[in-house]
């Protein structure tokens, strides 16, 4: 750990399981966006272990000092500095992705929030991309665990429009965008990544 970095604990418990669904979800794939990269923890990790992509890593402006230091100092070959994305207000990048990959986001972005990144990936991705969300999800309303419980009721302490997502609502979305489950894997700690596929464009 390099201490003069922001770091996430999280990030690298869950690295490594992240990494086993990504090596197979985008083996035929090219060009990942990475969207809400905090850290760079996964971004660096997922780009070292798979060299066949390259991985652009994205996030808000206020996130950018750090998450750019660490990407420089890995000076990897297919991993360019970050972009500034603010997925809700900033212009996209003119560039189409064949995968896109964001962990732990829904949960913390207000529900319009959630419904515009949704809308704003027909312009994002190419035609047959594949789509990787990482997170707690919810299903049929009710919680996974007790702790995921206990989390939900922390971020809305933070801020009312936070929370935990429903697969159903989110499944939901990702179709209105022309993407369908594919698979949805368990992963540790209670939480799930979601695989998705564009069938229509």
């Amino acid at each position: 750990m390099q201490s003069d970095l922001p770091f996430s604990q999280a990030c690298e418990n869950n690295k490594a399981p992240i990494l086993a669904v990504l090596q197979q979800a985008f083996a035929s794939h090219k060009n990942v966006l990475e969207v809400g990269s905090g850290t760079g923890q996964h971004a660096v990790h997922f780009a070292a272990a798979l060299p066949h992509l390259r991985w652009q890593a994205s996030d808000q402006a206020m996130y950018l000092p750090g998450l750019t230091e660490r990407l420089r100092r890995a000076a990897l070959p297919n991993l360019p500095l970050p972009l500034q994305l603010d997925i809700s207000a900033d212009a996209l990048p003119q560039q189409q992705f064949d995968a896109l990959f964001s962990a732990n986001t829904l949960h913390i972005m207000p529900w319009p929030v959630v419904e515009q990144f949704f809308k704003r990936l027909t312009y994002l991705t190419t035609p047959q991309a594949t789509l990787c969300i990482y997170g707690p999800f919810n299903y049929n309303g009710r919680f996974t665990s007790d702790s995921n419980r206990a989390f939900d009721a922390s971020l809305k302490s933070r801020d009312p429009a936070m929370g935990i997502r429903d697969i159903a609502e989110v499944t939901a979305l990702a179709g209105a965008a022309g993407f369908s489950l594919q698979q949805d894997h368990s992963m540790p700690a209670n939480n799930r990544l979601l695989q998705f596929r564009r069938t229509a464009n």
